[in-house]
């Protein structure tokens, strides 16, 4: 049993933060040992939350005063916010802790800033199997921060049992080229900010929102009345009960109508898939493999191929050697017995 695992499982925050650290680790050693904690950890269940919205909207604020919410309810909460990297460095700010200063001191809240290392879909490489960790180590429930609202920021729904989505008032305009991908996966909208002179406005987005989610096509998981739109202000923290009694009563319904479990069981096998194809395009990463795709890289910019040729001779030559290497290891095996 690997030394993280015992400390993990009894709710130690300095394992846990060892063990998230292992496992963004890329280096094969960490890798492996990360694959092999995961497989010791028990079963455990936590109500797993993703969040987006539209920069400015006050994503930070708002999980700091919804995860007080959570944390006097006497329920443990884990935060995962995923921070964008820089194109040209890599680095990224990881700046989320500090802007939840009031919730990061609260011994019942875990806060984990992590770059998306340039991930697509919002989230880290890494931030599914963190979830995990989290539930391992007691928290009731996990909240996913992704990078910031986009069409193609659906992979969080791939990792959470419900996906809310957080908008500002009149924010409507600004969402027209992305709102529809969005919100198809959303299962609850908040329009934040809705406090002083921005409360009318906040209400008439919350009404504007409501019809355009009538239009869309309903969702086998959904229950009458959702996805739904809500007025929250995580300035005064009106309307944060009204969302979360929400959330509970849609997972509660989830999981006595079958629709919880079901989607968690498409969710892994989602994430097999994907893991599946990241692996296959590591082993593009071999020194024999990078030259034979440097020569037909040359080739095409040359204009002595094209580039639909060029990949499928690429793919018929991976073909031969991935056969090549399968009977040399038979063969090896055959000496060995």
């Amino acid at each position: 049993m690997d030394e993280l695992t015992e400390p993990l499982t009894q709710g130690n925050r300095r394992a846990l933060s060892r063990a998230i650290t292992l496992i963004e680790s890329t280096r094969p050693d960490h890798r492996a040992r990360a694959v092999a904690l995961l497989a010791e950890l028990p079963e455990r269940q936590a109500l797993r939350i993703g969040l987006s919205g539209t920069p400015g909207v006050g994503k930070s604020t708002f999980i700091e005063a919804f995860g007080k919410l959570l944390t006097a309810q006497g329920l443990k909460v884990a935060v995962l916010a995923v921070d964008p990297s820089s194109a040209r460095s890599g680095g990224s700010i990881l700046g989320d802790k500090t802007r939840m200063e009031t919730l990061s001191r609260d011994p019942n809240a875990f806060i984990r800033p992590s770059p998306s290392r340039a991930e697509l879909g919002g989230v880290a490489r890494r931030t599914r199997e963190t979830v995990r960790l989290c539930e391992a180590a007691g928290f009731d429930v996990v909240l996913i921060e992704t990078v910031g609202v986009g069409q193609s920021e659906t992979l969080v729904a791939e990792m959470s049992d419900l996906f809310i989505l957080l908008l500002a008032p009149a924010g409507g305009d600004e969402l027209q080229g992305v709102k529809r991908g969005i919100m198809e996966i959303a299962d609850i909208i908040l329009v934040n900010k809705a406090d002083g002179d921005l409360r009318e406005t906040a209400m008439r987005t919350v009404a504007d929102y409501a019809g355009a989610l009538r239009l869309l096509r309903k969702r086998p998981y959904d229950p009458e009345g959702y996805p739904k739109a809500l007025p929250v202000s995580a300035y005064t923290g009106e309307g944060l009960d009204k969302a979360w009694t929400n959330m509970t009563w849609l997972a509660d319904w989830r999981r006595e109508h079958g629709h919880f479990e079901t989607r968690r069981a498409e969710q892994a096998r989602h994430w097999f898939l994907s893991e599946l194809r990241a692996g296959l395009l590591a082993r593009l990463d071999r020194p024999e493999v990078r030259a034979r795709l440097r020569e037909l890289g040359d080739a095409v910019a040359r204009g002595d191929s094209d580039p639909d040729s060029a990949a499928a001779r690429m793919l018929d030559w991976l073909g031969a050697a991935e056969c090549d290497s399968l009977i040399a290891g038979r063969q090896a095996h055959e000496r060995r017995a």
